[in-house]
This record gives structure tokens, C-alpha cells and sequence, in this order.
């Protein structure tokens, strides 16, 4: 990940810009905080990721939870995804 000051950040914008298409980039500030550059391509991914954990997470709790029911052996397990 390139890193840049926010001062040379301003100052060469279009090469950074470009920079984010490929990989993250970092702009830290002289009071410390620090933030990310980023193509909305690589976002989308991110935010794709974070929500398809956060489906998988559900599943478990609800596993844990006990609030499933078990499946017998040949039933129709896409039955409930269907339209009536």
C-alpha cells in the first residue's frame, strides 16, 4: 500500500488517483489520522465480502440459536426458495 502525505497527496492528486485503481492508498495527516484512497471497485469487492460474512455469521447464531430444523434424507431442500 503507498502512503502519502496530505500535503504531497493534494499536489500530485491524478497519480494517486491512478495508484488507488490497483491497490489501496494511504493519506496521513500531521495530527495523525489517517485515510484510505480506494477504486469503487476495490470498495464494492470489500463491501460484497463484509456482507456475505455477515449473512454466514447469521446462519451460524441461528444454528447455535437452534432456531433450524433438520433436514430428512430426500426431502426437496430448495421447497422453501420456491414460488406457490
Amino acid at each position: 500500500m503507498q502512503s502519502a502525505n496530505a500535503k504531497k497527496f493534494r499536489s500530485e492528486l491524478k497519480d494517486y488517483m491512478d495508484a488507488a485503481v490497483s491497490e489501496p492508498v494511504r493519506i496521513n495527516r500531521r495530527d495523525g489520522q489517517s485515510f484510505i484512497l480506494m477504486s469503487e471497485q476495490i470498495y464494492d469487492g470489500f463491501r460484497d465480502e463484509i456482507q456475505s460474512l455477515q449473512r454466514r455469521l447469521l446462519g451460524m447464531a441461528e444454528i447455535v440459536d437452534g432456531k433450524t430444523t433438520p433436514m430428512t434424507r430426500g426431502e426437496d431442500r430448495t421447497a422453501r426458495f420456491k414460488k406457490r
